[in-house]
Formats: C-alpha cells, sequence, structure tokens
C-alpha cells in the first residue's frame, strides 16, 4: 500500500510533533512515522522536561527565551483543548549558582539583560534563607566518589547564584507531546505508529518518500528527520551525511528519584537548581521529592550507545550524582533502592542541535536535540517550518542563510547558527546545559 502527502516526518517525539502542527498550520499536510505506540513515548518521555531561559550563547538564549513564551501561553499556542487533558507548566524558577566553571554567569548575566530576561542576583545569606537545607561550601571541581578527595571542601564558600523567575518544569513531557498531536491532528496531520522507517526513496536524486517495516510506503517531496537517538541511521539511509561536519550519538542517561530531606517541602518552595560546583541539576517532583540529574562534568564518562541494544540498568553513575548532591543537602536521604529514569539523549559534537536541511533536496533535519532541547520545541517547530518554506521556494540555505524572525520578541536569528556544516561552537558548555 502507497499513501501520499505533502511532508513525512520521523519521529513524534516533542519537535517532530511540533513541526508536524507548524507545517499543518501553513497548510503543508504531515503524516508523522514512530516506532512507539504513541507521541511523545520515546526518550521525551524520559525527560526532565525542565523550562529554563539561560544558555552560554546568545542564540541560544535567545532561542530559550521565545520558546518560553509558548508553554506560558500553551492554550494559546495550540488553539485547541486535548479532551485527554492539558499538560501543566510549573513556572517555580531557575535557580543557578555561580561557581568558577562557569565563570559566575557573568556572561549568562549580561545576555540576559541584553535580550530584556528578567534575572535576580541572591547572595549567600539569600539562598540560604530560601533553601535552608543547603550547604554553600564548594566541593569543586565535581569529582566521582572513588576520589580521595571526594566530599573533601574548599576554602570558600559559593558567593551566591542567579534566579530566572521565568522557568521552571512541564509536569508531564509525555501529556505534552499529545497535547501537540491534537493540536496537529486538527489542522490536518496524520500520525501513524507502530511502523519503522526502513528505508528513505530518492528518484532523480531528489526525496521521494520512505519505506515501512511492513512493507508499505508514503510518498513525498519533503522528508523531516526528528528521529531523536536513530537520526544518524535515518541520515545514512538518505545518504545525507556526507557533507556534515555535525554528527549525532545516542548517549545513556540517568536520572535519580530520591525522597527530599524530613521537614522541608521541596516540591513548594524549590526551584529547578543548577549547580556546576558539584555536576547536578535538579527539580522538585510531586511527592515530596526531587529529580538529580548529571550536567556532565569531565568526570562522568560519556556512555555512546546502539540506540536498539544498550542496558537500561542504572549504574554507578545515579550514586555519584545522588551522593554529589548529598554534599550539597547533608540530609537528604539516600534510598536503597535506586529509582528514576534511564533513557537516551541524541546529542551532536557541541550539543547544540542541527536544524537545517541536507545535500539531499527534499531531506532535512532537526536532530540532536536530546537533554536541552525539549524547552525549545514550539520555537524550533516554527523556525524548522520557515526553513522548509524558505528551502522549497528555491533558496539556498547553505549560501544565504535564513534569517529568522523570532515572533514574540521580534528579534532575527541567523539560522546557520543551527547549520550540520557549522565548526563546532566552542561558546558552548558542551554538557546537557547547551
Amino acid at each position: 500500500m502507497t499513501r501520499a502527502t505533502d511532508c513525512i516526518v520521523i519521529g513524534a517525539g516533542i519537535i517532530g510533533a511540533a513541526i508536524a502542527l507548524e507545517l499543518n498550520c501553513r497548510g503543508i499536510r504531515t503524516i508523522s512515522v514512530d516506532r512507539n505506540p504513541a507521541a511523545g513515548y520515546g526518550p521525551t518521555s524520559g525527560s526532565c522536561s525542565i523550562i529554563r531561559v539561560h544558555y552560554s550563547t546568545f542564540e541560544g538564549t535567545a532561542f530559550a527565551w521565545e520558546g518560553y513564551h509558548y508553554w506560558r501561553d500553551w492554550d494559546d499556542y495550540l488553539g485547541v483543548r486535548d479532551p485527554g487533558g492539558m499538560a501543566e507548566f510549573r513556572e517555580i524558577g531557575c535557580l543557578v549558582m555561580q561557581t568558577e566553571a562557569n565563570d559566575y554567569l557573568e556572561k549568562h548575566e549580561s545576555i540576559s539583560r541584553e535580550l530584556g530576561i528578567p534575572c535576580e542576583s541572591w547572595n549567600t545569606s539569600d539562598v540560604e534563607a530560601r533553601l535552608p537545607i543547603y550547604d554553600l561550601r564548594s566541593f569543586g571541581p565535581p569529582r566521582r566518589t572513588d576520589d580521595a578527595e571526594f566530599g573533601v571542601p574548599n576554602d570558600s564558600k559559593l558567593p551566591g547564584a542567579l534566579y530566572w523567575k521565568t522557568a521552571g518544569y512541564v509536569t508531564d513531557p509525555q501529556l505534552s507531546t499529545k497535547n501537540i498531536q491534537c493540536a496537529c491532528e486538527s489542522a490536518g496531520g496524520r500520525f501513524l505508529f507502530k511502523r519503522e522507517v526502513v528505508g528513505i526513496n530518492l528518484s532523480s536524486g531528489k526525496v521521494a518518500g520512505v519505506r515501512l517495516d511492513d512493507g508499505s510506503e508514503l510518498q513525498a517531496p519533503v522528508v523531516v528527520n526528528v528521529a531523536g537517538p536513530w537520526s544518524s541511521r535515518i541520515n545514512r539511509m538518505a545518504n545525507a551525511h556526507g557533507d556534515m561536519t555535525i554528527s549525532t550519538r545516542a548517549l545513556k542517561q540517568e536520572v535519580a528519584h530520591v525522597p527530599a530531606p524530613e521537614g522541608f517541602d521541596f516540591f513548594k518552595n524549590g526551584f529547578v537548581i543548577s549547580d556546576s560546583d558539584i555536576g547536578c541539576y535538579v527539580r522538585p517532583e510531586k511527592g515530596n521529592f526531587i529529580l538529580i540529574g548529571s550536567e556532565d562534568p569531565p568526570c562522568d564518562p560519556r556512555e555512546h550507545v546502539d540506540p536498539d541494544s544498550y542496558d537500561r540498568n542504572f549504574s554507578d553513575q545515579w550514586t555519584n550524582q545522588v551522593y554529589r548532591y548529598a554534599q550539597r543537602v547533608p540530609a537528604l536521604g539516600i534510598p536503597n533502592r535506586m529509582k528514576g529514569v534511564v533513557d537516551l539523549y541524541d546529542v551532536t559534537d557541541d550539543w547544540i542541535p542541527v536544524y537545517d536541511k541536507s545535500a539531499v533536496p527534499g531531506f532535512y533535519m532537526a536532530i540532536g536535540t536530546s537533554g536541552n532541547q525539549y524547552k525549545n520545541a514550539p520555537i524550533a517547530g516554527k523556525l524548522m517550518a520557515d526553513l522548509i518554506e524558505y528551502c522549497e521556494s528555491g533558496n539556498d540555505h547553505d549560501v544565504s542563510p535564513l534569517e529568522f524572525r523570532l515572533p514574540y520578541t521580534g528579534r532575527s536569528l541567523n539560522a546557520s547558527f543551527y547549520s550540520r556544516k557549522r565548526e563546532i561552537n566552542r561558546e558552548s558548555s558542551f554538557s546537557v546545559l547547551g
């Protein structure tokens, strides 16, 4: 059986769903294909779904600041109500510790001021007043528990932190993706689940469609690779990787789930917190729990894996993250049983995504997005829709890059920042922080 449409989107995670929505809102009909049983059931469902507005680059910050507004105005962005319920954005703010590793956030604060993003400076007393469970002695650089210097404080305390109030997290990342699917279907998009793309069809050197694992085919002049950890495999199917200077790989990640210290309501009084002194980020979870993730400091190994065959069990990485956070929170309860999430990121060489066309006409990529792009899904969808329209109208994005206008802020962003052919961006954190 063969079906035809205007565009095939490979992947129905948060980014893929957002791209499909934007295309259908412009009258470009899509079929989204995903190997999972429902939208957002892949790595999106394992996301900590943090919404924050600070990045290490100006472009990344501007993009995230734009993206925040869609989560704030979620119903307006979607235009429809999902009868299965709507995702909730808990806007509780994000606190980032000032450390030597992040140059005491001088650049982050400067970029925020330039973009008009609200940002507060908290001294040590301010942090301790809001987080009385915290020990603000410096323990950096981050170490693993088998290091003889682990847990030995330095001679100084952290000087303070910056607080961005326009931040928080989405309580159910899979539901947020389903919300977008609902809006997309209302606009004319279709979704095909439990089907895997096994080949990309070409005709006269241009994209013609895809082949599926059940023997059927889908025809379209445009295909968008949003396959997450499988993205590099899809690129090879299309022979679209030859001119790329940026590559993507699947990376195993673990997030710990532990109870908050007795006597402190972290769910009510906590924030999203980033702390490069101990190499961890955290956020509250319902039931007064804390999610603890790694900020990928040099001491933590990078475990690149085959996305179809990897160990989904916890490792000593879970232990290291929890014990590093216990340096900051001495009263932290450490359970005997490891709980949390083991899943995959799709990461580029510099942890900045690729939102781009390819060397194959009609084949586009929104890849390397895991870890720090969940928050940017709505605006990434708009960028990719603009890019597809720009290129399919005959423009050469490699020669004359798209100038993408950010609708809320009115700023323009040169989309070559996300090019597949860029040099590695040395301003990146080279971590989940982007």
